[in-house]
C-alpha cells in the first residue's frame, strides 16, 4: 500500500480511480462499508482503490476547542487500511489554508489532479469543504458533470443505534471496551511512542515505559492486564492509567505507564500498541512508596498467574 500526501503524487499510469473519502478515525464498521464499496468498484473496473483522508481531525484546525480525542494514531489507521486491501492512501495535510477551500473547489481540483476518477464513496451524511459546503448532493451534481459515480452509503447500526466514532469514544471512556470492539469490528488498541519519564518504576524495581498518548481517548484510570506489541512482537504486560497520586499529587492529565513482564530491553522512541485484557483495580493513593511497591508486586504476580 502506498501513502501519498498530494493528489498529483498518485500517478495512476492510465488506470481509473475508485475512491472513498472520510476522516475514518477508528475505521469502524460504518467506515468499512464505505471503503469496501470503493474496493468492490475497483475490482470490477480493474481500477486503483484509493482512500482519501486527512492527517488530523479537521476540528483541530477549524474548531480546536471542540476537537475530539482520537481513537487511533495515523500509523494505526494506515495499518488497518492496509489490512482491508487498499491500494493507495492519500493522506492530505489538513492545514488552515486547506480548511478554507470550498467543497466544490476541492472536488474539482481532486478530479483534475487524481487522474480518471470512476467512482467516489462516502457516508450519506458526509460534509466537507469550508463551512461544510459540500455534501452528497453536490457530489452527485459534480459526478454527473465530470463523469464519476457517487455512492452515499447509509450509516451502520448496532443494537438499534448508529455506529460512529463519537459513540465508540464514549464506550471506551466508560470502560465498555467489548462494546467498542463490536463497533470497530476488531479489538480496540491504544498506541503511543515511549517517552522519557521520571524512572520511579525502575527505582521501585518495576521499570515502566511512559507512552505519549496526547490527543487520544483513554479508558478509565486504573491498573490493567494487557498484551503489548513492540515491533510486531507481543509481550505480556501490566499497565497503569492514572494521575500518580502517591508520588506527586494530582497530575494535570492521566499518564499511561507500561511494565512488560520479563522484558529488559530498551524502549525509548519505540511505538507500543496496547491491547487491554481486563482491569485489575482502580488507581488509589498509598501511604508510602513502599506500600505502592508492594501493591505493584502483587499486581504483577496476579497478572503473571492470569497469563499462565
Amino acid at each position: 500500500m502506498r501513502v501519498i500526501q498530494q493528489p498529483v503524487d498518485l500517478k495512476p499510469e492510465g488506470r481509473r480511480i475508485c475512491a472513498a473519502i472520510g476522516v475514518f478515525d477508528g475505521v469502524h464498521l460504518g467506515h468499512q462499508q464505505v471503503i469496501r464499496r470503493a474496493l468492490g468498484d475497483a475490482r470490477h473496473a480493474e481500477a486503483l482503490s484509493v482512500v482519501i483522508t486527512f492527517d488530523r481531525h479537521p476540528s483541530t484546525v477549524v474548531a480546536p476547542a471542540r476537537a475530539p480525542l482520537m481513537l487511533y494514531t495515523n500509523p494505526q489507521k494506515l495499518r488497518t487500511l492496509q489490512q482491508l486491501g487498499v491500494d493507495v492512501v492519500l493522506m492530505i495535510p489538513f492545514t488552515g489554508e486547506f480548511s478554507r477551500i470550498g467543497g466544490e473547489e476541492f472536488i474539482r481540483s481532486l478530479a483534475r489532479d487524481i487522474g480518471q476518477l470512476k467512482s467516489l464513496s462516502v457516508g450519506s451524511e458526509f460534509a466537507f469543504g469550508a463551512r461544510r459546503s459540500g455534501n452528497v448532493a453536490l457530489l452527485q451534481k459534480l459526478g454527473a458533470e465530470l463523469g464519476f459515480t457517487v455512492h452515499g452509503l447509509a450509516a451502520v447500526a448496532l443494537d438499534g443505534e448508529t455506529v460512529s466514532s463519537t459513540r465508540i469514544r464514549q464506550a471506551i471512556a466508560d470502560g465498555r471496551l467489548d462494546e467498542a470492539d463490536q463497533m470497530l469490528g476488531r479489538t480496540w488498541s491504544l498506541s503511543g511512542r515511549v517517552v522519557p519519564g521520571k524512572q520511579l518504576g525502575r527505582t521501585l524495581g518495576f521499570p515502566t515505559a511512559n507512552l505519549d498518548t496526547t490527543g487520544l481517548i483513554l479508558p478509565p484510570t486504573g491498573v490493567y492486564v494487557a498484551h503489548v506489541v513492540v515491533e510486531g512482537v507481543p509481550h505480556r504486560a501490566v499497565l497503569n492509567i492514572g494521575l500518580r497520586p502517591t508520588v506527586e499529587g494530582a497530575a494535570p492529565a492521566p499518564r499511561v505507564e507500561v511494565h512488560l513482564l520479563g522484558f529488559n530491553g530498551e524502549l525509548y522512541g519505540a511505538e507500543l500498541e496496547v491491547f487491554f485484557i481486563l482491569r485489575l483495580r482502580e488507581e488509589r493513593k498509598f501511604a508510602s512508596l513502599e506500600e505502592l511497591r508492594r501493591q505493584i508486586a502483587l499486581d504483577v504476580e496476579t497478572a503473571a498467574r492470569m497469563f499462565e
